[in-house]
C-alpha cells in the first residue's frame, strides 16, 4: 500500500477487534498514568522527609523505604533499629582483658526518639595507663547492600574491643550519623562531612583532644585527604593520623605523593610526640620499594612484628566474599606506621590482629576489609 493510500485512508483494511481502543479504556488508561504519578510524588516526598530525618541523602532514604513496603514509621525503626545482639557478640573473637569501660551500642527509645547510651563498668579497678589499643578499618560505607546491619557489625566489634583509637576510612554521612548516635563515649571527628571521607574516633576517658587538622591532597582526583588529631594519652603527646590513599593500579603515582605528604608530616612533628598514622594505603610493596623504603625513623608496625602471616592480608577476595569477585587477589591495603618519640614516654607495638572476619546473618562481612587492631605498651 503506497504512503499516500495511508494518509487519505484509501483502501484502508478495517480494524481488528484487539485494535479497537474505547473511551472507556483511554479513560482507565490515564487514571493508572495519574495513580502512577502520585505514587512517585508520594515516595519522593517520604524519600525527603526520610533523609531530612535520618540526616541521610535520598539514595539511603528510597532503600531503607522500599525495603519497608514505604511506611515510614517502620523504616525509621528499621533505620533506627539497635546494634546486634549479644548471641552474635558471643560468636565473635574472644575480648581481650584491657577494658573497664565499654560503648553499649543499644538503643534507648523514648517514644518516637532514638538516643544511645553509655553504661559505665565499675569493676574496682583504673584504666590501664600502660597499654593502648587502636583500630583501622576502611568500613566500606559505599556499599549500600546491608549497610545498616554492616554498620552494626562494625559498631559491634568496637563495642566488643573498647579501642582507645579508632581509623575509619570510607564513612559515608548516613554512616557517620549512626555512629555518632550510638558510640557517645568517643569524640567523633571527621575529615570530611559529604560524600564519603575518613574518621577518628577517641575514647573521652582515655584521650584528651587538642586539635585536629585537615590537609587536602592537592592533585587528587578521589576527594582524598589526611586527618590528624592531636592529643595527649597518660601524659604522654601523640598524633593520630588517618587517610585513604588514592585507589586502583593506575593511579600508583598519585598514591606515592600523597604516600610523600604523609611521611614528610610524620617527620616533621616535635621531637616529644609519638606519631601513629593508619587507614587504607592501597599500597603494593613495589611501590614503598620505589620510594627506597619507609625514612629510618618510621617503622611499619606488621614489619616490626616480625610480619606475622595470620594479619598479613587486609584485603582478600579469596576468603572475603562481599565484592562477590570472580579474581582472587590478596594485598596488604590497610597498614600501621609508627615514628616514636624521642623524648618521654614510648608507645611499643605489642600486637597487630584482624577483625570482621565473621560473617553477618545477611551474609556479608562488615566490609570488604578486614580491619587491623593493634595493641601497644606505654612505657612512661
Amino acid at each position: 500500500m503506497e504512503v499516500s493510500g495511508v494518509a487519505s485512508g484509501v483502501e484502508q483494511e478495517p480494524l481488528g477487534q484487539e485494535q479497537l481502543w474505547s473511551p472507556q479504556q483511554e479513560e482507565k488508561e490515564g487514571e493508572e498514568q495519574k495513580q502512577r504519578e502520585e505514587l512517585e510524588k508520594r515516595r519522593q516526598l517520604l524519600c525527603t522527609e526520610f533523609a531530612s530525618v535520618t540526616s541521610s541523602d535520598a539514595a539511603v532514604a528510597q532503600c531503607y523505604l522500599a525495603e519497608n513496603d514505604w511506611d515510614m514509621q517502620r523504616a525509621l525503626n528499621s533505620y533506627f533499629e539497635p546494634p546486634l545482639d549479644e548471641q552474635y557478640v558471643d560468636r565473635m573473637s574472644p575480648v581481650p582483658p584491657v577494658t573497664e569501660t565499654f560503648v553499649d551500642l543499644t538503643d534507648s527509645l523514648s517514644g518516637s526518639s532514638v538516643t544511645a547510651t553509655v553504661k559505665e563498668v565499675e569493676r574496682g579497678l583504673q584504666e590501664d595507663d600502660s597499654t593502648l589499643s587502636l583500630i583501622t578499618w576502611n568500613i566500606d560505607g559505599l556499599d549500600l547492600s546491608n549497610l545498616q546491619e554492616r554498620a552494626r557489625g562494625v559498631c559491634s566489634y568496637i563495642a566488643l574491643y573498647s579501642p582507645d583509637v579508632v581509623f575509619l576510612q570510607e564513612v559515608v554521612p548516613p554512616y557517620l550519623n549512626y555512629l555518632q548516635k550510638r558510640a557517645v563515649s568517643y569524640t567523633i571527628i571527621p575529615g570530611n562531612t559529604e560524600a564519603y571521607f575518613t574518621a577518628i574516633m577517641l575514647k573521652k576517658s582515655r584521650v584528651r583532644v587538642l586539635k585536629h587538622e585537615i590537609t587536602p591532597f592537592p592533585t587528587t582526583s578521589m576527594m582524598r585527604n589526611l586527618l590528624e588529631v592531636h592529643a595527649t594519652v597518660s601524659g604522654n603527646e601523640l598524633c593520630f593520623m588517618t587517610s585513604h590513599l588514592e585507589s586502583t593500579k593506575t593511579h600508583a603515582e598519585e598514591r606515592l605523593n600523597q604516600l610523600k605528604l604523609v611521611l614528610k608530616k610524620m617527620s616533621e612533628m616535635p621531637a616529644s610526640t609519638t606519631v601513629i598514622f593508619g587507614g587504607d594505603t592501597n599500597l603494593r610493596d613495589k611501590e614503598v620499594a620505589k620510594l627506597g623504603g619507609l625514612p629510618s625513623n618510621i617503622l611499619d608496625i606488621w614489619e616490626f612484628l616480625g610480619k606475622p602471616e595470620h594479619c598479613h592480608y587486609t584485603w582478600d577476595t579469596s576468603q572475603n566474599t562481599n565484592l562477590n569477585a570472580r579474581y582472587k587477589c590478596k594485598l596488604r591495603f590497610d597498614r600501621l606506621l609508627l615514628r616514636a618519640a624521642s623524648t618521654g614516654g614510648q608507645i611499643i607495638p605489642q600486637s597487630l590482629d584482624l577483625i570482621g572476619l565473621e560473617k553477618l546473618d545477611c551474609g556479608k562481612f562488615p566490609s570488604d576489609h578486614w580491619g587491623l587492631l593493634c595493641n601497644f605498651d606505654v612505657v612512661l
